[in-house]
């Protein structure tokens, strides 16, 4: 496991570095009659939404060796005004010609951003399709794309062991082995990663819904996995096992030419991936 460890970790380069911009940016269903001359609020989003339209959030990653004379890897400013003058228009032209291609719109900004300047390569782009939802590309992974949504399910468990003393399981579990149990309000993303479909996605979204509402949602939501469910009737519902048991429910229903990635958040400060 160590020797892992130790060989993963010297796939590092001291003289790389990764930086990651999130540039937000709206299309107007119309075209905006007073076009902003200067920004007026860039955490919100620019150009503005004015009305109705679409709102993009792109979270923009490049790697590369510093800046010799500013140690910059890439100036954020530079940055932001890059990727507004090369992405808007091509978001622009997708939604005017009903392009409706998340994944081929992606490619397109990933290709206009792929050598920002010497030193500094584009490592990923991730587009939010909503607050839920997103397509990203990886420098590495090309043509593959991941696609990525977030569910939520509530329910209750205790951590114990039937082989320990109360004594036993109150000081390896703590508060968490109360008899009684306690709850949590899980987060749950779903990641798949493959070649996209004629559609610009890797599976249809109502589909990919339904899959994972069936297979997790249902079973799980509003429910002492304990005692209400047949997955941990035997087996100790930490996050851990509750994220491996989600995705063997998963992966049958899945393409098997797809990756699948299921990451848990207990609680917003914990999270679990599997696998990995």
């Amino acid at each position: 496991m160590f020797l892992h460890l130790a060989q993963a970790l010297r796939r590092y380069n001291p003289a790389m570095f990764r930086l990651t911009r999130d540039v937000r940016f709206a299309v107007n269903l119309s075209p905006n009659d007073l076009p902003q001359k200067t920004p007026t609020n860039t955490y919100a989003g620019y150009p503005s939404l004015n009305g109705l339209g679409h709102f993009f959030s792109l979270q923009i990653t490049f790697a590369g060796q510093l800046d010799p004379a500013t140690k910059f890897l890439q100036n954020i400013k530079m940055m932001d005004a890059l990727a507004r003058e090369k992405c808007i228009p091509i978001a622009e032209r997708a939604l005017r010609e009903k392009l409706n291609n998340p994944t081929q719109l992606l490619h397109a900004m990933f290709d206009a951003l792929k050598n920002p300047a010497p030193g500094a390569l584009l490592d990923s782009m991730k587009m939010y399709l909503s607050p839920f939802l997103t397509v990203a590309a990886v420098s590495s992974e090309l043509p593959m794309t991941r696609l990525s949504q977030k569910f939520e399910f509530s329910a209750s468990h205790r951590l114990f062991n039937p082989k320990f003393s109360d004594e036993e399981n109150l000081k390896t579990f703590g508060k968490c082995s109360n008899p009684h149990g306690h709850g949590h309000n899980y987060e749950l993303q779903v990641t798949l990663r493959g070649r996209p479909n004629e559609k610009g996605l890797l599976m249809d979204i109502p589909t990919f819904e339904n899959i994972v509402r069936d297979a997790v949602i249902t079973r799980f939501d509003h429910k002492n996995l304990n005692l209400d469910t047949k997955e941990f009737k035997e087996l100790n519902p930490t996050a851990e096992n509750i994220v491996m048991v989600i995705y063997k429910l998963l992966r049958p229903h899945i393409d098997e030419k797809l990756e699948l990635q299921v990451r848990l958040y207990e609680t917003p400060r914990n999270f679990v991936e599997y696998p990995v």
